[in-house]
């Protein structure tokens, strides 16, 4: 059984990996059509071009054949993405994190340590009860990955915003128009806010209002002190002053908010990591009895057992949202 469990582990990997490989194919083809430069796999180099070069003519039309597999998976899974989620909010959220996944494939990674992970937990158990929660542990831990990767970015961007702001409205106090001071301030910061305000640039290019497109920004990060920026654009644009003045100002203000959000966020420091050690301690403990005394907790695994473990696993997810609720306070 478990030697069956880890076959068929490795099978949905190697398909996994080879979904990686074929559309990694398709990203170059892309990215040398439109010029623009190829982000290297780890260690370096394409991994299609070393797969051919130390393969044989049998090895490379497998390898060939099972890509076309991976693709055709791939696409199956983006049309059922597309019939779920309508909305498009998966695509969506992968974009604002900056995965470079489709729906499609990040639903086959989630599907594969889904199964990896129930298999890891019925080797260990011996009981088949246990398998869905191996899944519903991957779709948590993959949409919470998207989701603070997204939260990282937005920290990021608004660490950055204040310098931004400063180095725009230099620009524009020596003479420079807002576009071309937004073009300066993306030639001198990093990713993410070069990155945003670049798109920003790209799409007054193709004809749309300046405001516009920050306002586009400003929704699609949502980050409330850019709201204000927006807003400050825009009455200054309606009935005129100078806004190098006022972006100066928004960005002395950023700033100290910045710093009381740092401050805050080192007085509830505490109180989250009390949340982290109490829900980690429950599973740590289970698994270590788990481990050393496996006769000791066989009971909870038939009849009312289950229950009690699935009650308990609740109570810990519902005490460690409600502490880390009652120390989140918004600045």
């Amino acid at each position: 059984m478990r030697l069956a469990l880890i076959v068929a582990f490795g099978g949905v990997t190697v398909m996994v990996a080879f979904v990686m490989i074929a559309r990694r194919a398709e990203r170059a083809a892309i990215d040398e059509l439109l010029d623009l430069p190829l982000s290297p796999w780890p260690g370096g180099g394409d991994i299609g071009a070393g797969i051919e070069a130390t393969s044989g003519g049998d090895a490379t039309r497998a390898a060939a054949e099972l890509e076309g597999l991976a693709g055709r998976a791939t696409d199956l899974a983006d049309q059922v993405v597309d019939r779920v989620d309508q909305r498009r909010s998966l695509g969506l959220a992968l974009e604002k994190a900056r995965i470079p996944l489709k729906p499609g494939e990040y639903v086959i990674v989630t599907a594969a340590a889904g199964l990896g992970i129930s298999a890891l937990l019925l080797a260990l158990t011996g009981t088949v009860l246990v398998a869905p929660i191996g899944l519903a542990a991957a779709a948590l831990v993959s949409s919470h990955v998207v989701r603070r990767r997204i939260a990282k970015r937005r920290k990021r961007f608004e660490a950055q915003l204040p310098d931004a702001l400063s180095l725009v409205a230099s620009s524009l106090s020596a003479g420079h128009t807002f576009l071309r001071a937004i073009q300066m301030m993306c030639e001198e910061a990093g990713p993410p806010i070069s990155e945003e305000f670049a798109l920003v640039v790209a799409e007054t290019r193709l004809g749309d209002p300046v405001v516009d497109a920050l306002e586009r920004m400003a929704e699609r990060l949502q980050v409330r002190d850019m709201d204000m920026v927006v807003q400050a654009v825009r009455i200054q644009q309606t009935v005129g002053g100078r806004l190098a003045t006022l972006l100066h100002t928004l960005s002395d203000f950023i700033r100290l908010r910045g710093e009381l959000r740092r401050e805050v966020s080192i007085l509830t420091a505490e109180g989250r990591m009390s949340a982290y050690v109490l829900a980690g301690l429950v599973p740590f403990l289970f698994a270590v009895m788990n481990v050393l005394n496996p006769e000791y907790i066989s009971a909870l695994y038939t009849g009312k057992g289950l229950v009690i473990l699935v009650f308990c696993a609740l109570s810990v997810v519902a005490g460690l949202f409600t502490i880390l609720r009652m120390v989140k306070i918004d600045v």
